[in-house]
């Protein structure tokens, strides 16, 4: 077997220390370690650089089946491994739905044939996304695949029952439901955040109280049923604040937030332009200080991208036509760094728990989000953080370009990604 020499990266952001790579394990950290034979096939200069744990997303939207002219499995794999992810979460609102145990082993299976990272399906909660009976949860569970996150996400599962049953079929496996929080009366006809700028525009508002209405019922149904639910994309400082509460009570709830959330508000939308877009609609500028405060103190337990492609006609036309939803997995680790370090609000340290540890902890995901010593799997991400660039999509991986950062100077570069001690990224690019 291979053998790969990390020289003086900066474990977690901390003190420089060099990490062997023997195969598909971490063999050794420490100072000063050899090559120990010819067998060493790469030495790696890290000096200056942070190594972290792969990264980890709940929530990816890789299109395929169905919709392969926004992202194929392949192509969103290779766009994760570029952002330094080495697992990610593919969301079931596929085409045929991801609601039976074929289907979710169909997207296991190519994101093991694409080889440039982990990709477990997240089953559907209810047959087809309709909401209205349950899904094959049990088959989902017990396939290849072996889905322990389940979602109707893009939809909420705002049936009161159903939301009951599939919180109490998950335990069974210690499965969680993972829950889109938008009441669909209160959003009819939907475009933006309803506030003060929606109001000046013209365009139809999004309540917060219509996200936060489904947080409380799915908390007090969690907790009545001793189950889990995750929050998916939570966006509002209301919504932080019923998390906070939940988890004051003990209650198995868990939440996540975008790198977008965590950086644009709503006053963009005064552009017009479709690349903001998205689900749940951009809030203010209260909700993103709330958002990043919560993700600091642990109330909001991980970063997810809700990663969603779509091709350029779907964006490329007028605000109200166009698809929601914004591509995010080469750049959130950047936009973290920008929002979260850059700040003093979190270390490396913490990245690596918000954006590694907690999310494959959340999907019970085994072999990554695990601590950088010897005999743990060599599941790994190096990065310059002292880089600054502007984001230019059309070197994006992602079959997509809807990112809503195209010309913005962000921190931070990806170096390597290693994928069970392969690398999937060097020097910046593609392996």
């Amino acid at each position: 077997m291979s053998k790969t020499l990390i020289r003086g990266a900066r474990l977690l952001g901390g003190e420089a220390q060099d990490v062997l790579i023997d195969g598909e394990i971490v063999a050794a950290v420490g100072s000063g370690l050899g090559t120990d034979g010819a067998d060493v096939v790469d030495v790696v200069e890290a000096d200056g650089l942070v190594l972290l744990p792969g990264l980890v997303d709940l929530h990816t939207h890789l299109r395929e089946p169905g919709r392969e002219d926004s992202e194929t499995v392949l192509t969103g794999t290779r766009a994760a491994a570029a952002g330094g992810y080495t697992a990610v979460h593919a969301m079931a609102n596929t085409f045929p739905v991801a609601d039976t145990a074929g289907v979710v082993e169909q997207v296991w299976r190519l994101g093991r044939e694409s080889g440039y990272c982990d990709v477990q399906p997240v089953g559907a909660v209810t047959v087809g996304l309709e909401g209205k009976k349950l899904a094959e949860l049990g088959a989902m569970a017990d396939s290849a695949a072996q889905v322990r996150v389940f979602s109707d996400d893009g939809k909420c599962v705002d049936d009161a029952v159903i939301m009951r049953r599939a919180l109490e079929y998950v335990k069974a496996f210690d499965g969680v439901v993972a829950q889109h929080a938008q009441e669909p009366r209160l959003t009819e006809g939907a475009q933006m955040n309803e506030g003060t700028v929606s109001g000046e525009l013209g365009l139809t508002g999004w309540p917060a109280v219509a996200e936060e209405s489904i947080i409380a019922r799915d908390l007090l149904l969690a907790a009545h049923v001793g189950s889990r639910v995750h929050i998916c994309h939570l966006s509002t400082a209301g919504s932080v604040e019923l998390v906070r509460w939940a988890k004051s009570k003990g209650w198995a709830v868990t939440a996540e937030v975008t790198p977008h959330h965590l950086l644009l508000t709503d006053e963009l939308v005064r552009t017009f332009d479709p690349v903001y877009k998205v689900n749940p609609p951009l809030r203010t500028e209260a909700d993103v200080i709330a958002l990043r405060e919560a993700l600091a103190d642990g109330t909001i337990d991980c970063v997810a991208t809700d990663h969603a492609p779509h091709p350029h006609e779907d964006k490329d036309c007028e605000w109200s036509a166009a698809a929601m939803g914004m591509i995010g997995l080469e750049t959130a680790l950047s936009v973290v760094q920008h929002t979260m370090v850059d700040t003093g609000l979190l270390d490396w340290a913490g990245v690596a728990d918000r954006m590694s540890t907690r999310p494959a902890a959340i999907g019970r995901l085994a072999g990554h989000g695990r601590p950088i010593a010897a005999g743990e799997p060599a599941n790994l991400v190096l990065l310059d953080p002292a880089y600054r660039g502007t984001v230019n999509p059309a070197g994006f991986a992602s079959r997509s370009r809807n990112t809503p950062y195209e010309g913005r100077e962000l921190p931070g570069r990806v170096v390597a990604t290693y994928l069970r001690g392969r690398a999937t990224v060097q020097d910046g690019k593609l392996a």
